[in-house]
């Protein structure tokens, strides 16, 4: 089974029960081995903080699903390999630098790029990565 990537749009319906968080969930299957750049990280902290600051949820679970976070089963990858072609990437598709890097390591790894965000699905849809972005309903079970 080819590694997915998962995105931060995805990741957030690990924590807060939103569209798609029933599909998103079936890749805590450890059958499925997960990979993230270490943006993901920082996105998902950026998530939680705002969800704190709409009054979505309190500053004591905000700290308790970033330390739930910090737990997953994902295996995380530095930036320095992924800068200069997630750069590339984002030239040709359109897509921005940082779903770029999310690109780039499944173009790495050879795997999908799992994403609940239907502007990155489009801007991939045609061309060459579009064999490296599923969209998360799509995740065999």
């Amino acid at each position: 089974m080819s590694p997915y990537i998962v995105d931060a749009s995805v990741a957030a319906k690990w924590f807060f029960n939103e569209a798609y968080t029933d599909a998103a969930i079936r890749l805590l299957d450890t059958r499925h081995p997960v990979h993230v750049p270490d943006l993901f990280f920082v996105e998902l902290d950026n998530v939680v903080c705002k969800r704190v600051r709409r009054g979505e949820i309190s500053a004591a679970e905000g700290r308790k699903v970033r330390a739930a976070l910090r737990r997953l089963p994902a295996q995380a990858h530095g930036l320095a390999a992924l800068r200069d072609p997630a750069y590339e990437i984002a030239l040709r598709t359109g897509c921005s630098l940082c779903d770029g890097l999310y690109v780039a390591l499944a173009a790495l790894l050879k795997g999908c790029v799992v994403t609940a965000d239907r502007r990155l699905c489009e801007a991939l849809a045609e061309g060459p990565f579009s064999k490296c972005i599923l969209w998360v309903e799509d995740v065999p079970e």
